[in-house]
């Protein structure tokens, strides 16, 4: 399971209607993929298709897609979003990382 926070609901809403996406009936795809300073690191994008493999949770009413692959470094794993002095951006909150880098865009196992 994927969790969603308050904040990240409303920032992605705001993010999938000001690219043209309806946040009811499309989807967040979150990845993983190889890169960045730690090793892996998180993708994140809208997409209107869900494919045959792909595993689909609804938290907060946002409705996540990910890859078979991915789901296994993504298990438990809490979308936050946060709008501080130290940068702006969505957050990934992973219980399965042993390591993160600085900006929290990328991890290891």
């Amino acid at each position: 399971m994927i969790k969603v926070s308050e904040t990240a609901k409303r920032k992605v809403i705001e993010l999938m209607t000001d690219d043209g996406y309806n946040a009811a009936t499309d989807y967040v795809r979150v990845g993983v993929k190889s890169g960045g300073c730690s090793g892996l690191s998180y993708d994140l994008k809208f997409d209107k298709e869900k494919q045959e493999e792909d595993k689909v949770f609804v938290d907060n009413d946002v409705k996540i897609i990910v890859d078979k692959k991915s789901f296994l470094y993504l298990i438990g794993t809490t979308l936050e979003y946060s709008g501080g002095l130290n940068g702006t951006g969505f957050v990934f909150n992973n219980p399965n990382a042993n390591r993160t880098c600085g900006c929290g865009e990328s991890f290891s196992l």
